[in-house]
């Protein structure tokens, strides 16, 4: 897994490591970078499930929309 990855930088508030470096040294996190990566991955399939949910809104939204509209156009022929 590691051979592909990418090296970042990323600044943090003490708190929020501290935090971090509890949560290492209670949980079966091996270190930041294992805990870093894990609330990165949970993060990135939380916002995947939600943005994709926003987007299907969205298109049932338009959907409706234009159902709507050739509704009122077959209305005002009338």
């Amino acid at each position: 897994m590691l051979d592909d990855t990418e090296k970042i930088t990323v600044r943090l508030p003490k708190k929020f490591i501290s935090a971090l470096d509890f949560l290492v040294e209670v949980d079966d996190m091996s270190s930041r970078s294992q805990a870093i990566r894990t609330a990165i991955r949970d993060f990135v399939y939380a916002r995947v499930e939600l943005v994709t949910e926003k987007m299907k809104k969205m298109q049932e939204a338009e959907k409706a929309i234009a159902n709507a509209e050739e509704l009122k156009k077959d209305y005002l022929k009338k």
